[in-house]
Parts: structure tokens; sequence; C-alpha cells
């Protein structure tokens, strides 16, 4: 009865696209697709109609691109929140890459990434932290590797340090003036503290 890719009586594309069951309809949007692309690669995704309220625990990367209300739980996984997910909960991963809104807090026994388009309220910590330039934020961070131990237990840093077995990096001073804009101290480094 319906023939995906017509359009108007006439063909619209791919003449295949009516006799094809996997063919997506020209409509469809970029978040639908980064959800099929996560699903072909092996990552659990939570669709943009999907809301959840109460906690998700697995043994599985995932994708929200949905609304979650409660806690997630996904320690030895990496979480990623799509740019149309919206997050009122705190996220306990492996790794965390935020794209859209987040309201609380983000704990990662590797990493948390907060890219441009991000939103976040809520503190943050991890071992290692990116904010991209251009994303909001307003919370706290701690890089403290005993404060991590502690939110995530010593299970789930212990397989995120196996991976980082190589001894840490001296720190590089910094110019002063880099750091608080004022030339007058530009002389004296400010050195990185060690974790």
């Amino acid at each position: 009865m319906f023939e995906l890719g017509k359009k108007d009586g006439s063909e619209a594309g791919n003449e295949n696209s009516s006799q094809s069951g996997d063919q997506w309809p020209d409509t469809q949007d970029q978040s639908s697709h980064a959800a099929a692309s996560a699903a072909s690669q092996g990552v659990a995704a939570i669709g943009r109609s999907i809301r959840i309220n109460g906690d998700l625990e697995g043994e599985e990367d995932l994708r929200i691109d949905g609304e979650v209300n409660g806690t997630v739980r996904l320690k030895k996984n990496a979480v990623i929140i799509g740019s149309d997910g919206k997050i009122r909960a705190d996220v306990y991963a492996k790794s965390v890459a935020v794209e859209g809104a987040v309201e609380g807090d983000l704990f990662g026994a590797e990493q948390v990434s907060i890219r441009r388009s991000a939103t976040v309220k809520g503190n943050i910590t991890a071992p290692r932290v990116s904010l991209e330039d251009g994303a909001h934020f307003k919370g706290s961070i701690e890089m403290d590797p005993e404060a991590v131990k502690a939110a995530l237990g010593d299970a789930a840093i212990a397989s995120a340090s196996s991976k980082q077995s190589q001894p840490a990096a001296k720190p590089t001073p910094i110019a002063a003036s880099k750091v608080n804009g004022d030339a007058s101290h530009a002389e004296e480094p400010i050195h990185a503290a060690k974790g």
C-alpha cells in the first residue's frame, strides 16, 4: 500500500527502496541513525522516544538519546549521552561522553568528556576530564584518584588502571600569565599537581 522512497507519485532516490525492508525512509533524522549505528556496533541504545524512571544497570556500553531519571550504573562500560539525551541522574561508568543535557553527577573510572553541544549541571569525578570549547558546565571537577575509587569502588578502578600501567609524567610548567592573565608573574612557573 505505501512505498518508501516515493514522493508525489515519482521515484525519489533508490529504486529498490520499496522492495527492501532494511532501507531507512528519507525522513529519518540524525539521532535515529546514531542509535542504529550504535546498535550495529554492539552498543545498547535508548532512543529519543524512550523515557526511563528508575535505575539502569548493565554490562555493556550504552548510548542514551532519550530521557532517564534515576541512576545509571555501568561501572565497567562506556556511557554516551547523545545530543538528544536528557538525563536527570547520577552516572557511574568506565567512561562518560556527554553531547546532550545532564543534571546530576558524573563518575568515570577512566574519563569524562563533555562535548561542545553538551549542558551539564553537576559534579564530575574522574582521573581525566575534557571540556570542549562551547560546552556549558556548572559544577565542580574532582580528579583525585582516591575520590574516584570511593565513588566507583576498587573493581571498576582496577580494570581502568590496568590499561594505564605507564608511570605518570612529570608536571609541565605553565606560565602564570596563561593561568590567571596576570603578566607580572609570567616568569614564575606553576606546576600541575601530581595525582
